[in-house]
């Protein structure tokens, strides 16, 4: 055997093993963190876009001449394209790199606002609103992927924290912003706040991010049934989350149908991603404990934060009357700190000494503690009394997000990184769709709920305190001669203290099912997840020789 290896190695040509492919991952420097920071500023970009149109669709919807019911549809058709996009994203910026990827579609997303305030009907805008929707939902997945790419692993933690920056600090931003561009600026620029932010995120991207290669011969296998089924199933459920309460869910035909059609596609889809060699993302992952207690925490953490911040303006505005500019201290109390806090509890996270389940725990007792206080609202309060619930708030998101986050990427394998990605933001954004479908159901139903009880109770002792007369209409007497006048007037005060009462109530009963969500999750990231540890670098001998997707 020896002499026939010998007699074929005389005269035969040197055979050399394949080089390894190249990663691709840049040595980190101030190049790389600036195309880090340009992919983060994008993705707050389109959360920007997202929130403050959302939040000032009532001043769209009057300089634009569009109806209520109409303006409910350019939000619905917005998010069911944005979260769409989220899960099919990954295997298109592995395709086409992420360089190219990322600039491409933060342009569009830019480009497609400059028309959005002279779309001639509600149509038209809804259409380019959901282009547009669907571009700015493909940049957070990127945003996951580069943080854990091209971050090295001592440090990774802190992109994670970056990454959770879009969840806390970016949304909590959208009601200053609103409030801002619209009171000083005209609300035309609500669409085109994006587009300056846009160019400076395309320019610091086109500077550091590496300009990896494109792989067409993906295309080979592409998942044609995934997406043909998947992009209507996915955005069929999140129009019935945010058209649901107003259409009262299923006494609609529109909201039955797309709930049967959306789930029966829904189901396929899942099913084709459990066996098709090249799928968007692996729904094997949810064997693992910490990827099914990462995952259903970060919806509930999520929508907890959301509806959190809808109920101080729904008080301010229907009770208070305030406006957005007037509201707007409110959020910031949240938002600017998180520029702090947020490195702060990665820096505490990226010790192995620390267990991010407690920190994770400690967050949710500090956001059941906000609702604790939240308890306490009255008709009475004003924007001052909120202040006490926002400061915990900035102790408790960062201390939620990010080791959620920790427990659904440090535990995934090397090449595991777009698979997660897109499954993270999917489920990150429809936490947005789920806490506004719950917020307008429990708010409608206990309003309503507390009204019938309010009236039920005068009417049952009315007559008992008739001796003592009715204030409202001896306040209302010295106004006008007419007594048909003065009891029309008192009837309609009445009424009003009737709905601020009840609505009180209301958000009154939210935070007390807030409380106990909060300490159900808590518990359940103590028990569920198994513990990970912040990445290390490993020694050169056990460095994989392509890490092409390091996490």
């Amino acid at each position: 055997m020896n002499n026939a290896a010998s007699a074929q190695g005389v005269g035969a040509p040197v055979i050399h093993a394949a080089p390894p492919r190249p990663s691709y991952i840049p040595p980190f420097g101030l190049r790389t963190v600036i195309g880090c920071l340009g992919m983060l500023l994008a993705v707050h970009v389109a959360g920007f876009n997202e929130h403050v149109t959302e939040i000032g669709l009532s001043d769209i919807r009057g300089a634009m001449h569009i109806g209520h019911d109409e303006g409910t549809w350019v939000i619905a058709i917005y998010e069911a394209f944005n979260i769409a996009a989220m899960a099919f994203t990954p295997w298109f910026y592995m395709t086409f790199s992420i360089y190219r990827f990322s600039i491409f579609m933060t342009a569009i997303m830019a480009l497609l606002s400059i028309p959005a305030p002279f779309m001639p009907d509600v149509t038209s805008l809804c259409i380019l609103r959901a282009f547009q929707g669907l571009t700015a939902g493909c940049l957070p997945p990127v945003l996951m992927t580069v943080m854990l790419k091209y971050l090295p692993p001592e440090i990774r933690v802190f992109g994670i924290g970056g990454y959770a920056m879009s969840a806390t600090f970016g949304s909590n931003l959208g009601l200053p912003l609103e409030a801002f561009w619209f009171e000083c600026m005209g609300w035309h620029w609500l669409y085109w706040e994006i587009i300056p932010t846009a160019a400076l995120a395309i320019a610091m991207m086109a500077y550091g991010l590496p300009k990896d290669p494109m792989h067409f011969e993906r295309f080979e296998k592409f998942n044609w049934l995934g997406l043909l089924v998947g992009l209507p199933a996915i955005c069929s459920l999140v129009v019935v989350l945010y058209q649901g309460d107003r259409l009262d869910w299923f006494r609609s035909p529109v909201i039955t149908d797309l709930t049967f059609w959306g789930g029966a596609a829904f189901i396929v889809f899942v099913i084709n991603e459990a066996f098709h060699p090249s799928p968007y993302f692996r729904i094997q992952y949810w064997r693992s404990r910490n990827i099914q207690a990462a995952l259903l925490s970060l919806v509930g953490i999520l929508a907890i934060c959301a509806i959190m911040g809808d109920i101080p303006a729904t008080y301010l505005s229907a009770v208070r009357g305030y406006r957005p500019i007037q509201t707007a201290p409110v959020s910031l109390v949240v938002a600017l700190p998180q520029l702090i806090m947020l490195p702060l509890i990665a820096a505490f996270c990226n010790s192995r000494k620390v267990d991010c389940r407690f920190v994770l725990a400690g967050g949710m007792l500090c956001l059941a503690a906000s609702a604790w206080l939240g308890t306490w609202l009255t008709v009475d309060w004003v924007r001052d009394n909120f202040y006490p619930l926002q400061i915990l708030q900035v102790f408790g998101q960062p201390m939620t997000v990010i080791p959620t986050l920790m427990l659904a990427t440090l535990a995934m394998g090397p090449a595991d990184g777009p698979f997660i990605s897109g499954m993270v933001n999917m489920l990150k954004g429809l936490a947005n769709a789920v806490a506004y479908a719950l917020f307008a159901a429990l708010t409608r139903r206990r309003e309503q709920y507390h009204s019938t009880m309010l009236l039920d109770h005068h009417g049952t002792h009315g007559l008992a305190l008739q001796g003592m007369g009715n204030p409202i209409t001896q306040q209302l007497s010295v106004t006008s001669p007419d007594s048909v006048h003065v009891a029309r007037n008192s009837l309609q005060v009445f009424h009003t203290y009737v709905h601020e009462q009840a609505l009180v109530l209301a958000l009154n009963d939210i935070y007390y099912v807030l409380i106990w969500v909060c300490l159900g999750y808590a518990c359940m990231n103590l028990i569920l997840p198994r513990r990970v540890y912040p990445p290390r670098r490993l020694p050169p001998i056990l460095q994989p020789a392509n890490p092409e997707y390091r996490l």
